[in-house]
C-alpha cells in the first residue's frame, strides 16, 4: 500500500487531512503498525484501564510489544481497576509506566478540600492536578514523540470529530480505533478472548475515579455517568495549548 509522508503532513494541514483520509481506508491494526514504523519515536500508549481498554492494549502491543503503557494513577481509582491493571499487565506483558500526582491525596484535600464537589471549576482543578500534570510529565520524561490513545468518536459528543492522526503540542497523537462502534469493540474482545473491565458487567460504561463515576441507570446517557453529568472530558485529551491560554 502507498505510504504517505508524515514529515509533509506535519508541515501542511492539507497533507495531514489527506493522510487522515488514507488512514480511514486502513484497518485499526494497520494504522497502529504504520504508526510504529513511520511516525517519530519514542512511541507510547496511554490507558485508563477502563471498560474496553483491553482492545487498544492488545492491538498496540502486538505491533510493538515493549511500547511504554502510561497509566495515570490518581489515587482514587476503583479497587477493581487496580486489579484489572494487574491482570492485563501480566497477561499482555505490558511495559507499564505508572505516573502519579506530585501532591498526595491527604495533602491535596488538606489544601483544597474535595475539589470534585465544587462544580465544574473544582472538577477542572482536580483534573489538572491529578491527571493532566502527571500525563504531561510522563510524555516529557519518556521523550514521547508519538502518543497512541484508544479514543472513539462514538464515546461522547466531545469526541465525534476526532481524527485518526493529530499533531498536538509538537507530537503525533494517533487514535487507531476512532471510527469503531461498541459492536466492533465487542467483536475484537471476543475474537482475542479479552475481558471487559469487571465493572462493565455491573452497569458501568465509562470508568474513572471512584467519586465521579456512576453506573448507567434508566434515563441516563453515558456522558451522565462521569463528573455528575457536568462535563465529559477529564483534560488528558484536550488541547493543552488552549487550556494554558485560558488559565
Amino acid at each position: 500500500m502507498s505510504l504517505p509522508d508524515p514529515i509533509t503532513a506535519a508541515e501542511s494541514p492539507q497533507a495531514l487531512a489527506e493522510l487522515n483520509r488514507w488512514l480511514a481506508k486502513r484497518s485499526a491494526p494497520e494504522r497502529v503498525q504504520w504508526a510504529v514504523e513511520h511516525l517519530a519515536g519514542h512511541h507510547a500508549l496511554s490507558s485508563s484501564f477502563g471498560a474496553q481498554a483491553a482492545v487498544a492494549l492488545h492491538m498496540t502491543t502486538r505491533a510493538k510489544p515493549d511500547i511504554p503503557v502510561i497509566l495515570i494513577d490518581t489515587g482514587y481509582l476503583f479497587p477493581e481497576t487496580y486489579r484489572f491493571v494487574d491482570e492485563l499487565s501480566t497477561r499482555l506483558s505490558l511495559n507499564l509506566q505508572v505516573y502519579r500526582p506530585q501532591v498526595g491525596i491527604a495533602w491535596m484535600e488538606a489544601r483544597h478540600g474535595k475539589l470534585w464537589e465544587n462544580g465544574v471549576e473544582g472538577i477542572q482543578r482536580y483534573n489538572q492536578l491529578r491527571k493532566v500534570e502527571p500525563m504531561q510529565r510522563a510524555l516529557r520524561e519518556l521523550g514521547v514523540r508519538t502518543w497512541i490513545a484508544g479514543l472513539r468518536r462514538s464515546q461522547a459528543s466531545t469526541r465525534t470529530d476526532i481524527d485518526f492522526l493529530e499533531l498536538r503540542d509538537g507530537r503525533w497523537k494517533l487514535h487507531p480505533i476512532a471510527d469503531w462502534t461498541d459492536r466492533d469493540v465487542w467483536a475484537y474482545l471476543e475474537a482475542n478472548d479479552l475481558p471487559y473491565h469487571p465493572l462493565w458487567h455491573e452497569g458501568y460504561v465509562s470508568i474513572g475515579d471512584i467519586h465521579t463515576t456512576r453506573r448507567l441507570e434508566d434515563g441516563m446517557n453515558a456522558e451522565d455517568t462521569r463528573f455528575f453529568g457536568l462535563k465529559r472530558e477529564c483534560g488528558l485529551h484536550d488541547d493543552w495549548t488552549e487550556l494554558a491560554k485560558s488559565a
